[in-house]
């Protein structure tokens, strides 16, 4: 079939690349503006613009998808389905267009987890399964017709870029799977049942740890916002400076704790933050300015000591 693919970041370029490498023909590939970004402002390029450069495939960058011109472009391509995978909401002029209409690719396992931010989501909540699913696109978000799913275990050593990089590698097969399903006829849509649950984008302010919950909480917590946009926590040195943090890797120690958010260290090797039945052990960090740290080159570097947490809450 003939392809005109949706998609911004790399988690996209997957499913790119499967289509390009299989029988399908990509027509056309529709991604983001390019925007300043970082402290310099230096324009960047989405990782899905720069793989279609790199593989010589017509490229549009829409600032409205409602626009006469995008619109008469998308149709100059005479695609038989439009394929979406981590891009923004598309209007019916868009989605309808295509004989075989448009669908989504989506890192959950419909209906659970519908919005932005699936993996991290299913992390944090403690879930041990997730997973992809196809569905074609209606006027609502994250909520048509299912083609197809796929799930796999959360495993306790799973952070959200482990599990983004395993599911954008099912993504990939399934995606493939699913355009060859719907142009042998052989794909029937089934309603998404079940209970729903949100996704929502996460904001910086989303990403403090609250220490007042159990061990297991805080560390779901962390590992599934690591490596991005990453936990964060705020210390006081001896000086009054607050110091804020990002956290990558804890482990949880449930039994013997201190009061909510106290430190415990040895100043070599182990800095502890208590929880309400425990401890939270972390093993790397990134002090703000600094360079990513394991726990040991921390210490080695920063007394610690008489450093206090800061609760916003």
């Amino acid at each position: 079939m003939r392809i005109v693919f949706f998609g911004t970041p790399d988690f996209a370029v997957e499913s790119l690349d499967a289509i390009l490498q299989s029988h399908h023909e990509v027509a056309a590939v529709v991604t983001v503006p390019d925007r300043p970004a970082g402290r310099g402002q230096k324009v960047v390029f989405s990782a899905v613009k720069q793989y279609a450069l790199e593989h010589s495939l017509p490229l549009l960058q829409p600032e409205k998808l409602r626009e006469e011109s995008f619109l008469e472009a998308l149709r100059s391509y005479r695609a038989d389905m439009f394929v979406v995978v981590a891009f923004r909401m598309l209007p019916e002029a868009v989605w309808n267009m295509p004989e075989h209409g448009t669908f989504n690719l989506h890192a959950s396992l419909l209906p659970r987890y519908r919005g932005a931010a699936p993996i991290n989501w299913a992390i944090i909540n403690g879930d041990k399964e997730t997973g992809v699913t196809t569905f074609l696109l209606n006027h609502h978000i994250d909520e048509g017709a299912i083609l197809l799913q796929q799930s796999t275990p959360i495993n306790d050593s799973d952070d959200a870029g482990s599990l983004h990089d395993r599911l954008a590698a099912m993504g990939r097969r399934l995606v493939v799977e699913t355009l060859d399903g719907i142009e042998a006829g052989t794909l029937t849509p089934r309603p998404q049942e079940g209970e729903s649950t949100p996704a929502p984008k996460i904001f910086k302010e989303d990403t403090r740890i609250d220490f007042h919950q159990p061990c297991r909480r805080v560390v779901d917590f962390i590992r599934g916002l690591s490596p991005y946009p990453a936990a964060t926590l705020t210390l006081r040195n001896p000086k009054g400076e607050e110091v804020p943090f990002k956290i990558y890797e804890v482990v949880g120690e449930e039994g013997e704790c201190g009061p909510v958010g106290s430190l415990k260290t040895d100043e070599k090797r182990v800095l502890k933050i208590a929880t309400t039945d425990g401890f939270v052990s972390i093993l790397s960090l990134q002090m703000s300015g600094k360079r990513k740290n394991n726990i040991e080159d921390f210490l080695r570097g920063t007394n610690v000591k008489d450093w206090e947490l800061i609760s916003y809450l």
